[in-house]
This record gives structure tokens, C-alpha cells and sequence, in this order.
């Protein structure tokens, strides 16, 4: 998806680095952690990481089991 913008396009993209849910996965080795980790020096990336996240109670315990 990246490699696809053209000429004065924005692209952003949002996630969870935590929530995974397959086997073989995690938040080390996830495709946004990665794109995250290859792009943080450079000058046309950004990253924000928002440290408080508002989740009703349901969100939450779906977030927590699966």
C-alpha cells in the first residue's frame, strides 16, 4: 500500500501493534510494527503512538481475550 502513493498524497494508518490475533504473530514481528520500525528515520514518515485509549467495557474484554 505504501509503495503506491503518488505525488503529494497523504496516506495514514491506524492500529493496534497489541491486538493480534493470529498464531504466529506478535507485536515485534506484526506488519504496522514493521512498517513502523522501517520508516521511523525517515524525513517523509510519521508516527504517532497514543498512550491512553478510551474502549467501552465490551471493546475492552474482546480486546483482552481474543
Amino acid at each position: 500500500m505504501v509503495s503506491r502513493v503518488g505525488e503529494n498524497s497523504k496516506i495514514v494508518l491506524l492500529g493496534d501493534t497489541e491486538q493480534i490475533d493470529h498464531p504466529y504473530l506478535d507485536t515485534l514481528n506484526n506488519g504496522l510494527t514493521h512498517l513502523i520500525e522501517t520508516m521511523k528515520d525517515q524525513p517523509l514518515a510519521g508516527h504517532v503512538k497514543l498512550i491512553k485509549d478510551e474502549r467501552s467495557a465490551l471493546a475492552q474484554l474482546a480486546a483482552d481475550l481474543l
